[in-house]
């Protein structure tokens, strides 16, 4: 099952993974200091490169459909084109790109507002070097991860329709809800369950109606809250 980073994981701690294949990643924020050192800290690893970067939204979409980075690491708040549009935008021309936001914001409204977009992770900015790491690490490999100073927040919403929806819900409708909360696409769902795209999205909407949910994090949360996923 996909794991969930929240922080506090010994992954960090010791040998460091090593894989046939670097981890390409594109770094995104109106701050050349910024970007500077996030480009330090990832070349630093021994299996992530950076194949880009950009100080703004549009720019980023030109440079990730040329580069086709594994994770695009998102700051919000930018110029021309925010973070979340340019999330939605990216996930949209090129779903197999994962989205790993960094910002300062920790509110719960920011957090829906990136995770809704399609965002994989949500990673505060004064975090240690080593969150940021394993968030990247998270994601490229299907994960989700949160913040640790933010999981709290994103684990205790919609509890009572965690509790309430759970035993309403079909094995089908729980299924499919588990599958995108780990970050699978329509097509990848359709294909494994050996069903059309169309009863595929009709199952997803009973299960969003049943539950009162609306979002992609919303599922992600529920995820979370039943067990579905688990964190380390």
């Amino acid at each position: 099952m996909t794991a969930i980073g929240v922080g506090g994981s010994q992954e960090l701690m010791g040998v460091q993974p090593t894989t046939a294949r670097r981890v390409r990643v594109f770094l995104v924020d109106d701050h050349e200091i910024v970007r500077n050192g996030l480009k330090a800290l990832v070349e630093a690893q021994p299996d992530m490169t950076v194949v880009g970067e950009a100080a703004e939204g549009l720019a980023a979409l030109q440079g990730v459909a040329e580069a086709r980075p594994d994770v695009v690491v998102m700051d919000l708040a930018m110029p021309v084109l925010g973070g979340v549009e340019a999330t939605e935008r990216i996930r949209a021309t090129a779903p197999e790109v994962k989205v790993l936001a960094l910002t300062a914001f920790e509110e719960r409204g920011y957090i829906e507002l990136l995770m809704g977009a399609g965002a994989s992770g949500y990673v505060l900015k004064r975090s240690a070097a080593d969150d940021l790491v394993r968030a990247i690490r998270a994601i490229a490999t299907g994960g989700v991860y949160l913040d640790p100073t933010v999981a709290a927040t994103a684990l205790s919403q919609r509890r009572q329709n965690a509790e309430l929806g759970g035993s309403r819900l079909s094995e089908r409708e729980a299924e499919v809800l588990r599958l995108i909360a780990e970050g699978h696409t329509v097509k990848d769902i359709a294909a494994r369950l050996s069903i059309s795209t169309r009863t595929l999205e009709t199952y997803r909407a009973r299960a969003l109606d049943k539950l009162a949910l609306k979002t992609r994090a919303d599922i992600v949360r529920y995820a979370l809250q039943r067990g579905w996923l688990k964190t380390s």
